[in-house]
């Protein structure tokens, strides 16, 4: 019997120690694994990752994690134009079947699935920056985004100008549908604001209220794959297969 305790004792000893050196490991391979991110992704800080499942050391032999989480504070995404860049509020990506090489230098997970919000600020840098004429000595330009509400943004468009002699400055609100498409954001009211006695062509009214926005070079080059108003800004989800976290 003492025997079987001393033996007991030892395998709890070698477990609960085993639990440690493992605990130990996932924590300098996360903040490896962040700071090569960091570099490989050109991040302006480093991320958050978070090596899930136990016990990691298993994983490692095996040359794959089975889930990765991996949360970017500020991300600055390409816009399809020179020098421009769109900011991308909380990115949180969920990393399946993460395999790597011997030495570390690269890792590609099999899927990933994600998250992310992009602050209407952010958003309304996409809309003419400048007002546009809608009728004749009538110009319109929008100057602000929020939740609409179920799903929707509402769009708000300062309207200026004459009609014949009556001056008119006023703003209006227009709710309208945010979709994805090819790696954009497209926003396209639901119906045309109502402008009184103005009378101006739909193209010229829809060239001020709905705008696209692209969203391109994401980490690991996941892409857009839903969209949805929020309260804060756009709310977005990526997706992607076969992504290249590093090498």
């Amino acid at each position: 019997m003492r025997a079987l305790r001393i033996f007991l004792i030892l395998v709890v000893i070698l477990g609960v120690l085993f639990v440690i050196v493992d605990r130990v490991a996932v924590h300098f391979a996360e903040g490896e694994a962040a700071d090569k991110l960091r570099t490989t992704q050109n991040l302006a800080s480093t991320p958050d990752v978070n090596i899930k499942g136990f016990p990691f050391l298993t994983q490692v032999a095996g040359g794959s994690l089975d889930d990765v989480e991996v949360g970017i504070k500020d991300y600055e995404a390409a816009t399809g134009i020179a020098g421009k860049t769109i900011r991308i509020d909380d990115l949180k990506a969920d990393m399946k079947g993460v395999s790597f090489s011997g030495d570390y230098s690269s890792a590609t997970a099999s899927s990933a699935t994600g998250t992310a919000t992009i602050a209407y600020s952010e958003l309304l840098k996409a809309v003419r920056s400048e007002p546009s004429e809608i009728a004749p000595g009538i110009e319109a330009q929008v100057v602000g985004l929020s939740d609409g509400g179920h799903g929707k943004i509402k769009v708000a468009v300062h309207v200026t100008g004459k009609l014949l002699t009556v001056p008119i400055d006023r703003t209006v609100s227009v709710l309208s549908t945010v979709s994805v498409a090819n790696n954009r954001v497209e926003v396209r009211a639901d119906s045309l604001p109502v402008l009184g006695a103005v009378v101006a062509a739909e193209n010229r009214v829809r060239r001020i209220t709905d705008f696209q926005q692209v969203i391109d070079r994401l980490p690991g080059g996941v892409k857009l794959d839903k969209v949805q108003a929020a309260q804060d800004g756009v709310e977005i989800t990526v997706r992607g297969s076969h992504v290249k976290l590093a090498g």
